[in-house]
């Protein structure tokens, strides 16, 4: 259960140069070398109509290609259209739309041409179509309407778009209308029913089709549905039928599978070779039929076959001519099968065997040009020279056209141009340019000088000698500075220059020379190899079985080259492991903690690095669930019971615990399944209590450790017989939506609650505390009765009781409900406000009479709001706040208030209607605070021993400002502070002038604002007086003084004869093993600072020059 795969990046690498080995060379950008298109628009090109149409078309050469165009097979004179521009150094054409153009204006056919001196090269045609998202033609739609049971298609038919439109159905709250088996969209746009049932009955079912080149998306009229059942039949039909007629009757009749489409038994499909195959069969019929595909004497192929749409769908992917055949789709339920054949074609655009490549010659050599396509039909075959029909091109004696292939004989410079093949059939075309560049150039080696080549042990190792030259040069290989030319089976050389070594070994490793000569010159390279250890997985995961629930590790322990960085990720089943914290990747394993059925698979871990890549997999087994029971049997039925067995079905290695039993009611909701109940994993049979006028059927799902089983196939149907409602609604309620009614709504009993036909409801209700007799009204199919003409918001006693077409269920029990509310009549009296502090204050009201609230009582509301401030009498805009306090509370605080301010306020009671009346508006006042900071502070006009300090007053004053407090203080070179001086500062001032400072001295200034409450936060500054100039004028560069100069060169002498003395010491043989010995083992905290450490040595010589004291 194990697998282990390896593969070598230098694999890789061996595709990718195989793949790029070509007789051509590419001319480096710097030759003379005929146009090559390099970039180009699309054949087929649709365009947004509101946007700028760009026609791409760029080249490369030398000298650099001119360009130009045609359109419709005539020249384009971009020049006389004011709305055409080209792109500088391009050919590349911008057409101007969304400055006056229209695009249908532009509709055509457009082709480039990139012209030198050495040839011209042409693009495709480019077929320039603006897109098209026309409206949905206005059309009656009739309803549908159609019995239950039977098929329905409604038709899109969406306008002709290009390009077409995508299509999908929604309803008018724009949600996708559901589709399954039995519902779904068509290819073509329709949607089909294979049977319609009750709740397909709806009047939106709306068409839409989205444009994306437009990005627009138009909507059909909606279409309306309505399905009748036989619950629709009238009271005269119905009377006429016993009992045993209604129930015993199957609602709708079953029918065989019929195909809605495609119509007939057989039909024929086209597809062209590489595209993607789409077969569709819709089958109507009751039960929904299922769909199966086959081909006829052949398989689906595997890996390119899928189903969709309910396997309603065939698609193949990238089909081929051997995809041709028979494809037979059959329809089958219980009652039958049908089928329909289609015929499928495959048919092939001109594709590629071998397209011209571009040829570079020297003088006097020969060489081929081969164009070779297929198709099916196939290709026709043309040649061009220059974008000219070669044969009206100017001839060439060195050229000789013979079919698919153009022959050149002994090449002159004068047979430079470019050539175009042109393979087409009437499912398109191929056009490729190749030039023929004649050059007489030495050798030249593109690869880049000592480059480094890192292969695995015993894997290919590929060393590159990109190499250019004309005549081609001849490739040699040399290993080591000195060694002799690389021959043997060792080795193998590609046409494009590099060397192979096919399994790298250790010895493989060292410096390679690539020399490259014609008759023009020589030149040589060097590149180096290293060959590196593979990665191995030296402990593998295992193979694990599991239960649910518990915890799971694999281990995979690796072994590296000590070079190669390895990076290790695992894989679930071939993709990333789910995004879930049960999953924890250790150092060198895998961890699943709380283990679940869906941990089920394969895990793979796998190493890489830069060069290579292993694996290692496990399998994880999960013990599954048991299988569902089988063989129901329903015996000993009464009115209100019934006994069910069954046959339990495999464990699956995990005793079963339990059994749970639901059921269906086909008659109220067929579909849905309930619980029923739940009996011990030894036990088999089960008596079942029933409720009345239910048409049941069961079903049993098996329970174990690991999980619940599939349900079983359901039983047979029972049909119970009807009687009076055991139970009435419940959540019954009675609230007025308006101030004079009262509203009484109620959960609506569930289908098999109504225990028989005819399900109904009496509504009762009077008012409490007043000797009146109840009021009664019966209603059906609603679950909301609106009492109309009530007094504003007065208690109710309320009642709802069921009732079907035999009687009445139990007397229920009453609710208190009230009529509707109005807003408050009064506002709160006797508001008073405690101002606490600068920032809170404390309300007071009185509550209002509750009879003045006229509904349910919620709280009150107080709204505030700042007058303006008593520090600025600035108007400013009023924004009012609210505070909301719940029940019958009296009191409350109101924080976040604005220091030394004006506020007012007043308080409104609240009930479920809304607001009442403000109270009069409350005016209070705040006390000052401490100020916010000043503003600014800025420090100018520095001298010797003086400095201005400007501010701007705090944006808050919160109160009167009474002075302001400067602080300040030295800082020395080692960031010291000196004494701390204070200057107290009036109010009214804006700004000072420090005197008395040292001069070239940096001062820290603190500064904050006060008023008569305390001092505010503070901002700060730093600022520097200037240098003495009689100081700076001393300071003179010592090296320019006489004793320095002439001290140094004393030294220098003294030193150069100490080396003449030690050099004549050596001579003789002197040695100096202790100055040996101390070169040796010099002592790392002596030795120089490295130039680069230049953080410590700026450091050092900032502390050098400013080492002096304050």
């Amino acid at each position: 259960m194990m697998k282990k795969k390896s593969i070598s990046a230098s694999k890789a690498s061996l595709v990718f140069f195989l793949c790029q080995m070509i007789s051509a060379l590419d001319v480096p950008l710097d030759l003379s070398q005929p146009p090559t298109i390099t970039q180009q628009s699309p054949k087929d090109y649709i365009v947004d109509p509101r946007e700028n149409i760009v026609i791409q078309c760029e080249a490369k050469g030398k000298p650099p290609p001119s360009f130009s165009w045609t359109r419709n097979g005539t020249h384009f004179d971009i020049d006389k259209d004011e709305q055409v521009t080209m792109k500088p150094n391009s050919g590349t054409l911008v057409i101007n739309i969304m400055n006056g153009g229209k695009a249908e204006a532009y509709e055509g056919v457009y082709q480039c041409t990139a012209r030198n001196e050495r040839g011209a090269a042409i693009s495709n045609n480019i077929v320039i179509r603006p897109s098209r998202s026309p409206l949905w033609t206005k059309e009656k739609l009739e309803p549908n309407q159609v019995r239950e049971g039977d098929s329905l298609v409604l038709h899109c038919r969406p306008p002709v778009g290009l390009p077409p439109p995508i299509i999908f159905w929604m309803d008018n709250a724009f949600q996708r209308l559901p589709q399954s088996e039995r519902v779904s969209q068509g290819l073509n746009g329709d949607l089909y029913f294979s049977n319609v049932q009750p709740e397909d009955t709806r009047e939106d079912y709306i068409c839409y089709a989205r444009f994306n080149h437009t990005q627009t998306i138009q909507q059909k009229q909606p279409i309306s549905v309505k399905v009748f059942s036989m619950d629709s039949l009238n009271d005269t039909i119905a009377a006429n039928l016993s009992d045993t007629d209604i129930y015993g009757a199957k609602p709708v009749t079953e029918r065989p599978p019929i195909l809605l489409t495609p119509t007939g038994t057989t039909s024929n499909k086209v597809e062209l070779r590489g595209n993607v195959l789409l077969l569709e069969c819709i089958a109507a019929g009751l039960p929904t039929p299922v769909i199966r595909w086959i081909k006829e004497g052949g398989e689906l192929p595997a890996n390119r076959t899928f189903f969709e749409n309910f396997k309603k769908t065939l698609k193949i992917i990238d089909v081929s001519e051997a995809d041709s055949g028979n494809y037979k789709c059959i329809a089958r339920n219980i009652l039958g099968s049908t089928h329909h054949v289609i015929s499928v074609t495959v048919k092939a655009a001109p594709y590629w065997i071998t397209a011209p490549r571009n040829l570079v010659l020297s003088p006097g050599e020969d060489g081929t040009l081969i164009c070779r396509a297929n198709g099916n039909p196939k290709p026709s075959i043309s040649w061009l020279a220059n974008g000219v029909p070669i044969a009206i091109a100017p001839e060439d004696p060195s050229r000789k056209v013979d079919g698919d292939t153009i022959i050149f004989s002994a090449v002159q410079e004068r047979s430079s141009a470019v050539y175009q093949c042109n393979a087409s059939n009437e499912y398109g075309y191929l056009l490729a340019n190749a030039f023929v560049n004649v050059l007489a150039e030495p050798p030249r080696i593109l690869t880049p000088a000592n480059k480094l080549y890192q292969v695995i042990l015993d894997s290919p190792a590929l060393i590159d000698c990109a190499y250019f030259g004309s005549p081609k040069p001849e490739i040699e290989w040399f290993k080591g500075v000195k060694g002799s030319i690389l021959r043997g089976n060792e080795y193998v050389f590609h046409d494009n220059g590099t060397l192979e070594i096919p399994v790298a070994q250790k010895d493989s490793t060292g410096t390679y020379t690539c020399v490259a000569r014609n008759e023009l010159g020589k030149i040589q390279n060097e590149v180096q190899l290293e060959v590196k250890d593979p990665t191995m997985i030296i402990k593998q995961p295992e193979y694990k079985v599991i239960q649910r629930y518990g915890h799971v590790s694999f281990e995979c322990i690796i072994k590296h080259d000590s070079t190669l960085i390895p990076t290790v990720i695992w894989l679930k089943d071939n993709d990333e492991l789910p995004d879930d914290e049960r999953f924890l990747v250790g150092k060198d394993n895998l961890t699943i903690m709380n283990v679940t059925d869906k941990d089920d698979g394969t895990y793979t871990c796998i190493v890489n690095t830069t060069l290579d890549s292993v694996s290692a997999s496990a399998v994880l087994t999960v013990v599954a669930r048991p299988n569902p029971p089988f063989d129901l049997e329903l015996t000993g039925q009464l009115e209100r019971s019934i006994e069910l067995s069954w046959i339990p079905g495999d464990e699956n290695n995990s005793p079963i615990t339990s059994f749970v039993i639901e059921y269906e009611d086909g008659l109220h909701e067929p579909g849905v399944w309930h619980y029923q109940t739940e009996v011990p994993g030894s036990q088999t049979t089960v008596q079942l209590k029933l409720s009345p006028y239910v048409n049941y059927s069961f079903r049993v799902i098996a329970v174990n450790e690991i999980g619940r089983s599939q349900p079983s196939e359901p039983s047979e149907q029972y049909l119970t017989k009807s009687a009076n409602p055991d139970e009435n609604p419940s959540n019954v309620q009675g609230i007025g939506s308006e101030p004079d009614n009262l509203v009484i709504t109620w959960e609506s009993l569930k289908g098999f609650q109504s225990n028989g036909p005819g399900l109904q409801y009496k509504v009762s209700w009077r008012q409490k505390d007043v000797d009146d007799e109840w009021t009664s009204v019966v209603v059906a199919n609603v679950s909301k009765y609106i009492v109309s003409g009530t007094p504003t918001f007065v208690p109710y006693e309320i009642k709802v009781q069921a009732l079907n077409d035999l009687g009445y269920a139990p007397e229920p029990s009453e609710v208190i409900g009230h009529s509707g509310e109005d807003l408050p009549m009064v506002a709160p009296g006797n508001v008073q406000v405690h101002v606490i502090n600068s920032t809170l204050a404390k309300v007071h009201w009185d509550p209002v009479p509750l009879k003045s609230v006229r509904g349910h009582l919620q709280g009150y509301k107080v709204y505030y709001w700042k007058v303006q401030s008593l520090s600025r009498r600035s108007k400013r805009h009023i924004e009012k706040k609210i505070l909301t306090f719940r029940g019958n509370k009296t009191f409350g605080m109101l924080p976040g208030l604005e220091p030394y301010s004006s506020y007012k306020l007043n308080v409104r009671v609240v009930n479920g209607k809304g607001e009442g009346p403000a109270s009069p508006d409350k005016v209070f006042k705040t006390p000052e605070g401490v100020p916010s900071s000043p503003s600014f502070l800025k420090i100018t006009n520095p001298t010797l021993d003086s400095l201005t300090l400007e501010w701007g007053s705090p944006t808050h004053p919160n109160g009167v400002l009474i002075s302001y407090i400067l602080k300040f203080q030295p800082i020395n070179n080692t960031h010291e502070l000196g004494p701390l001086v204070e200057i107290r500062i009036p109010a009214n001032e804006s700004s000072l002038i420090l005197k008395n400072l040292n001069y070239s001295t940096r001062y820290k200034f603190y500064f904050n604002a006060q008023t008569s409450v305390g001092s505010g936060s503070q901002i700060t500054e730093e600022a520097v007086t200037i240098m003495d100039e009689a100081m700076a004028s001393r300071q003179v560069d010592i090296a320019t003084q006489g004793w320095f100069i002439g001290l140094m060169c004393a030294v220098a002498l003294l030193i150069l004869i100490l080396l003449i003395v030690c050099f004549i010491r050596r001579n003789k043989g002197g040695k100096y093993p202790v100055k040996e010995k101390e070169d040796a083992h010099a002592d790392p905290e002596i030795q120089p600072m490295k130039e680069d450490d230049g953080t410590f040595g700026e450091y050092r010589l900032f502390s050098f020059v400013s080492s002096a004291p304050f």
